[in-house]
């Protein structure tokens, strides 16, 4: 008595892997571009609350936070400042009023988050 698998079996099991491997390669590439645009959004969103928490805190005692006279200046407010790869666009910010930035990450990913100007 013999054990193990026929020629057929094995072709049968290869070319299954195969197709799956086929359909599920594409679907991990594009994961990966999900990805870098979530984590690019994500840092927006953190520039976005660390821009609420320093406006609150500069309103009520000036030796906190920072100044914000540039969307820019926001990085120092982030704890631990802007990852490596993120890049915020230049954009003038006046003394109480909120303007609309730019960050862009990894592959030209971008993501928008609101800088409110104290000094």
């Amino acid at each position: 008595m013999q054990f193990g698998f026929t020629l057929i079996e094995l072709v049968i099991v290869i070319a299954i892997i195969g197709i799956l491997a086929a359909v599920a390669i594409p679907r991990f590439i594009n994961l990966s571009a999900n990805a870098q645009s979530a984590a690019t959004d994500a840092i927006a969103g953190a520039l976005a609350s660390a821009n609420t928490t320093n406006y609150g805190a500069r309103s009520l005692n000036a030796s906190f936070g920072v100044p914000v006279a540039n969307c820019t200046d926001l990085s120092g407010a982030l704890q631990g400042g802007l990852p490596t790869g993120y890049t915020i666009t230049a954009a003038s910010v006046a003394v109480g009023i909120s303007v609309t930035c730019t960050l862009t990450g990894p592959s030209s990913t971008t993501a928008t988050f609101t800088a409110t100007g104290i000094s």
